[in-house]
């Protein structure tokens, strides 16, 4: 999802991760990690992945949509990754299929 779709406009109203986009821990990886210090480095390429990927649903001024994430470790430290103005909320499960289906039916 992150790397190189364009879906502009309507046909494109949600993206749903299913846990924060870490990097996988491969040698490069690691020998990166261990230069560019540990979990700064980390953080660093997580804020870059949901960048992108909510980069990937609001690509025009009068573009609009819901970007759900799943995993409810997500750490505040990461919201950085959103555009100023966007509304970060933490809910249940349930929450977010209700205000998802609340969104999605006002189109």
């Amino acid at each position: 999802m992150r790397d190189g779709v364009d879906v502009p406009g309507r046909s494109l109203r949600l993206i749903v991760f299913d846990r924060v986009p870490w990097p996988r821990p491969d040698i490069l990886h690691r020998a990166r990690r261990d230069a560019f210090g540990r979990r700064r480095y980390e953080d660093m390429i997580a804020r870059l992945r949901l960048k992108q990927a909510f980069g990937r649903l609001v690509r025009r001024a009068d573009d609009t949509g819901v970007f759900v994430l799943l995993d409810p470790m997500m750490p505040s430290r990461l919201f950085g990754a959103f555009p100023e103005g966007v509304e970060v909320r933490r809910v249940g499960i349930k929450e977010a299929v209700e205000a998802t289906a609340e969104f999605l039916r006002g189109w």
